[in-house]
């Protein structure tokens, strides 16, 4: 790349990432994205959260995979990801034909 093209890179890059159209550019006239939260990792958070804070108790029933896919706005495989963490984190457990439900808290 001659060094006129690799300015006007430079600053093309500059320009656009100081707007916040798109990630920052590096000194190199490397750009790199921002980083946003991963969909599945917002929804594990927030049912965290209500387990937490006791909004969702031991034996509640949380959506179906498709209804958090529809309230989050993301597609199954995503609230589905979110899911096998929650369960991998032994806070919900799956029952067959029948939902998935909050765990309950082993005794301390």
């Amino acid at each position: 790349m001659s060094l006129a093209l690799r300015i006007d890179a430079i600053t093309y890059c500059s320009y656009w990432c100081s707007s916040g159209m798109i990630g920052r550019a590096e000194p190199t006239g490397v750009i790199t994205m921002p980083t946003a939260q991963p969909s599945f990792r917002r929804i594990v958070d927030e049912i965290v959260e209500k387990i937490r804070t006791g909004e969702l108790k031991p034996g509640d029933k949380l959506p179906s995979t498709s209804e958090l896919a529809d309230m989050y706005g993301v597609s199954n495989n995503t609230a589905y990801r979110a899911l096998v963490i929650l369960h991998d984190r032994n806070l919900i457990i799956g029952q067959q034909g029948r939902g998935t439900y909050v765990a309950e808290r082993p005794a301390k």
